[in-house]
C-alpha cells in the first residue's frame, strides 16, 4: 500500500478527502524518523534537510528520494497538480543503497486499458499481446502438497478454462501478460490464489479470482470500472486521475492529516481490511438507496467496513443527520466505535440516540435509554406498555430476573411434557411468537401461526404454555421489570405512538451490524427508529453466523428489502485453507436467511493462502493441555505478539480450567469473559461466542470433542434440535474464521462429529 502525501509548494497543504490504508512495513526503530520526514514534507517540500532529489538512470522520471537521515532514504514519486500543488507518492523508507536500487526500477504508471494507477518494477513490466481463444495453455509446475490435511479434492482442469475464460479475455481486461499466462494454466484454487497475489497490481489478482468464481467478463469490467484511457496516459493529470480510480485505492491511500499519518506509519494493527473498500463495496457504502437495504456476506468479507464507511459518508453528506450505528452486544459496539475513529477521527459522535452525528451503541442500550428517559424523548410509555404486553405496572426499566421462567414453571404448565417444560424453549416461544405479535389472551395465541418454530403445538399444549406466559408476566409485573425483548417492543411502540401524534422519528439513518443475531422485537425497534424513506435502514448480516437467535424473517417485522439486497463473497481476512475448513463445517445444513431464502456459498472465497488447518486428538485432558502449551509457546517463540493469539473454547468453565492448566505448564494466558475488555498484551482465552467480531493471527480451537460440541442438543424438544444443531455448526464456523493465518484444532477423547473429515 502506497501513501500519497499532497502539498502545495510554498503554501499551506491542500489535503484531499480520501480513503487510506496501512503504509509500507517499517522497522520499529525507523518509524518515528519516517513520520517526521513525511510531516515536514507535508508542510514544505523545499524545507532544508529533506533533499528531495531525482535519481539518474530511473525508468520513471517522477521518482525522487528524500533524506530521512544519514543511513535511510525515502523513495517518492512526485506528481504535479494544478498551479504549485505537488503530490508525493511515498513508496517506503530503505537503507541508502537499497533505496537507490529500488528507485531506479520502480515505476508508477497508468494502465491504458483500464485507467488505473499501478506500481510496478521495470523487470515486471510486459507489453500486452492478443491471444486467440485457441491459445495452447502453458502447463504450470505441479504445486507442492499443502502442509496438514486437505479437506477438498482438487481438479486437474484449468480453473479459468472451466469458466470459459481465455487468455484474450484476461488481456482484454488490461491484465499483465505474464500474470495472465500463469493464471490461465492454474488447476487448483491454492495455486490460483498464489498467482493472483503475485500480480503487479492488486486489482488484477482480485479480478482473476472473480472470474474463477464465475463472475462474467462484463461484470468484472463493471465491478472494477475498467475503461480505456482517453488522452495522454503519461501526463501528470492522467496519473492523478488514475490514483483516484476506485481500483487504485486498493493500493494507494491519501493522507489527510498528521494524526492519520502517524497511525499509518506507526501502528502494526492498522489493518487494511478494516478500512479498505473494494470497488464493489464502494457502491454499497456511498450510493443512495430508495429504502431499506440488506448487505449479506460470509465472515471477513468486509460488511462491517462498508457500514463504517457508510456511516462516515452519511455524516459528511449532512452534518446535521441523526445516524444510529448499532449491533447486538457491547463488544461489537465498542469495536464499531474504535474502527470508525480509526477510519476518521473527525467524525462527529452523538452522545444520545437522536443527536446530530453518529450514535454507536447496542440495540438493547437504545431500548433501555428510551424507556428510562421517556419524558425527555416525549414518549408515551404507559400507553406503549399496555399496547405491547398488557395492562400492568408501568415500571419497566429494571431487567427481569434470569430465573423468572423457572419461577413461572413452579406454578403453571404441569400438563406439558418435560421437553417443553424448559425455560429456554418457553423464552424462545415468547420472544419469537407471542411478544412480536402482541398477544394478550389465549384465543389470540391459539389462532396464531408460528413460522420458523420447529415444535408443533396443539391447543392443549398452547393452553398450558399460555398459563406459563401469564405466570411469567405476573412475576415481572410484581417486580416492576421487563426483559430486553419486552423493552425493545415497548420502545418501538412508544416511537410509533409518538409519530402518530406528530413527533418526528428518532433517527434519519439506521445502520445495523450482525443483524442475524437479533430477535424479532429488536428488529421491530430498528424499523421504528427511522421513518420509511431513502437511506433509512442499512442492514448487514450473515446467516452462516447465526449463533444466538432462532430463525427470523425481516419482512414479517416491518422491514421491506425486496429488490434491495446484495451479497459479498470475497474474504479479506481468512486464508483459503481456513475458509474451506470453516465452510466445510456448514456442509449439508439447510439454512434460511433473513429474507426466507437459502443463503448460498457459491462464489465465497478468499484472496489469501496459507497452511492447512491442523487437527489433533489426545487420549487425555492433560496430554491435550501439554500440546496446547507447546503450540502457543511455538507461536510466541517465533515473535508472534501475545495479543495476536486467540484460544477459543465452547464454555466459560472450559476456558478458566484451560488457563489454569496452561499456567501450570509455564504458559501465561488470560481468560476474557463476556464482561471483560480484550487484552491485546496477553494470549487471550475466550468462548467461541465471545470471539464474535474479533480476529487473531493464530487461533487454537481447544476442546472440540464429542462431549463439548454439539452442546445439549438432545435435551431440547425434538422439533428444535435441527435448528440448535445448525447454530452449533455456525458457532464452530465463526470460531474457525477468526484465524487470519494459522488454525489448530485440538480435543481429548472422541472428536466432535461437527469437525470435517480429512480426505
Amino acid at each position: 500500500m502506497a501513501l500519497i502525501v499532497s502539498v502545495s509548494t510554498h503554501m499551506l497543504p491542500s489535503v484531499p478527502q480520501v480513503i487510506f490504508g496501512p503504509a509500507p512495513t517499517l522497522d520499529g526503530s525507523i518509524r518515528p524518523l519516517a513520520y517526521t520526514f513525511l510531516e515536514k514534507l507535508r508542510d514544505d517540500d523545499t524545507a532544508p534537510g529533506l533533499h528531495i532529489e531525482p535519481i539518474n538512470g530511473t525508468v520513471d522520471p517522477r521518482i525522487r528520494t528524500g533524506r530521512v537521515n544519514k543511513f535511510w532514504r525515502a523513495v517518492l514519486v512526485k506528481v504535479k497538480g494544478q498551479a504549485t500543488e505537488a503530490h508525493y507518492i511515498y513508496l517506503g523508507t530503505y537503507p541508502h543503497d537499497d533505496a537507490i536500487s529500488f528507485a531506479k526500477t520502480a515505476r508508477v504508471r497508468v494502465n491504458p486499458a483500464t485507467g488505473i494507477a499501478e506500481l510496478i518494477k521495470a523487470d515486471q513490466e510486459s507489453s500486452p499481446q492478443v491471444y486467440e481463444h485457441t491459445t495452447t495453455l502453458r502447463r504450470a509446475p505441479e504445486p507442492a502438497p499443502p502442509r496438514g490435511s486437505s479437506f477438498f479434492p482438487e481438479s486437474s482442469q484449468p480453473l479459468l478454462a472451466a469458466k470459459r475464460v481465455a487468455m484474450s479475455d484476461l488481456l482484454g481486461l488490461g491484465l499483465d501478460a505474464s500474470l495472465a499466462a500463469d493464471a490461465i494454466s492454474a488447476t487448483t484454487e491454492d495455486e490460483l490464489i498464489e498467482i493472483a497475489a503475485s500480480g503487479p497490481a492488486e486489482w488484477q489478482g482480485q479480478a482473476i479470482l472473480e472470474l474463477a468464481a464465475g463472475t462474467s467478463i462484463r461484470d468484472v469490467r463493471t465491478m472494477y470500472s475498467l475503461d480505456p484511457v482517453v488522452g495522454d496516459v503519461d501526463s501528470d493529470e492522467s496519473l492523478l486521475t488514475a490514483l483516484n480510480h476506485p481500483a487504485a485505492r486498493m493500493e494507494f491511500a491519501y493522507i489527510e492529516d498528521d494524526e492519520v499519518l502517524r497511525a499509518a506509519i506507526e501502528d502494526d494493527d492498522f489493518g487494511r481490511w478494516r478500512v479498505f473498500l473494494h470497488p464493489e463495496q464502494q457502491d454499497y457504502a456511498f450510493r443512495d438507496r430508495r429504502g431499506s437495504f440488506r448487505l449479506s456476506g460470509g465472515a471477513g468479507t468486509g460488511k462491517t467496513v462498508v457500514l463504517l464507511h457508510r456511516a462516515r459518508h452519511l455524516a459528511r453528506q449532512n452534518p446535521h443527520a441523526r445516524i444510529i450505528l448499532t449491533t447486538y452486544n457491547k463488544t461489537l459496539a465498542q469495536s464499531l466505535r474504535d474502527n470508525l475513529l480509526t477510519l476518521d477521527r473527525s467524525v462527529r459522535l452523538a452522545a444520545e440516540p437522536g443527536g446530530e452525528g453518529v450514535h454507536i451503541t447496542t440495540v438493547d442500550a437504545i431500548a433501555w435509554r428510551l424507556l428510562n428517559r421517556y419524558r425527555e424523548f416525549g414518549l408515551p410509555r404507559a400507553e406503549a406498555v399496555a399496547t405491547s404486553i398488557g395492562a400492568r405496572s408501568t415500571d419497566v426499566v429494571p431487567v427481569t430476573s434470569a430465573n423468572a421462567w423457572t419461577t413461572a414453571l413452579r406454578t403453571a404448565g404441569w400438563e406439558l411434557a418435560d421437553s417443553l417444560r424448559q425455560p429456554g424453549f418457553l423464552a424462545a416461544e415468547y420472544a419469537t411468537v407471542i411478544l412480536p405479535s402482541r398477544v394478550m389472551n389465549l384465543d389470540h395465541y391459539q389462532a396464531l401461526a408460528r413460522p420458523g418454530r420447529g415444535v408443533a403445538l396443539d391447543k392443549s399444549k398452547r393452553t398450558a404454555i399460555w398459563q406459563v406466559v401469564e405466570a411469567y408476566r405476573a412475576v415481572a409485573a410484581k417486580a416492576g421489570t421487563t426483559d430486553y425483548d419486552e423493552k425493545a417492543l415497548i420502545a418501538a411502540t412508544s416511537l410509533d405512538l409518538a409519530e402518530r401524534a406528530g413527533a418526528a422519528r428518532l433517527a434519519d439513518h439506521v445502520l445495523v451490524d450482525e443483524t442475524q443475531d437479533l430477535m424479532p422485537a429488536r428488529l421491530i425497534l430498528l424499523r421504528a427508529l427511522a421513518a420509511d424513506g431513502p437511506n433509512d435502514l442499512f442492514i448487514a448480516d450473515d446467516a452462516h453466523q447465526r449463533i444466538y437467535s432462532p430463525k427470523v424473517v425481516l419482512s414479517k417485522h416491518g422491514i421491506d428489502i425486496r429488490g434491495r439486497s446484495r451479497r459479498l463473497t470475497l474474504n479479506y481476512r481468512t486464508t483459503a485453507q481456513n475458509l474451506r475448513f470453516g465452510t466445510s463445517v456448514l456442509s449439508g445444513e439447510e439454512l434460511v436467511d433473513l429474507e426466507e431464502l437459502e443463503p448460498t456459498r457459491v462464489g465465497y472465497r478468499s484472496s489469501r493462502t496459507g497452511p492447512a488447518p491442523a487437527m489433533a486428538g489426545y487420549p487425555s485432558l492433560d496430554s491435550a493441555y501439554d500440546a496446547a502449551a507447546a503450540t502457543i509457546s511455538g507461536w510466541l517463540d517465533v515473535g508472534t505478539a501475545p495479543g495476536a493469539i486467540g484460544v477459543l473454547v465452547r464454555s466459560g468453565d472450559e476456558g478458566t480450567h484451560l488457563v489454569d492448566g496452561l499456567a501450570r505448564r509455564g504458559t501465561a494466558t488470560r481468560y476474557i469473559s463476556a464482561k471483560d475488555v480484550a487484552q491485546p498484551g496477553n494470549v487471550q482465552v475466550m468462548t467461541m461466542h465471545r470471539c464474535k467480531g474479533m480476529e487473531f493471527k493464530h487461533v487454537l480451537l481447544f476442546g472440540v470433542s464429542a462431549e463439548a460440541m454439539p452442546a445439549r442438543a438432545n435435551s431440547l424438544p425434538e422439533g428444535d434440535r435441527a435448528d440448535a444443531m445448525q447454530r452449533e455448526r455456525s458457532l464452530l464456523y465463526v470460531a474457525a474464521t477468526r484465524a487470519r493465518d494459522e488454525l489448530v484444532v485440538m480435543w481429548d477423547g472422541q472428536r466432535s462429529a461437527l469437525l470435517p473429515e480429512p480426505v
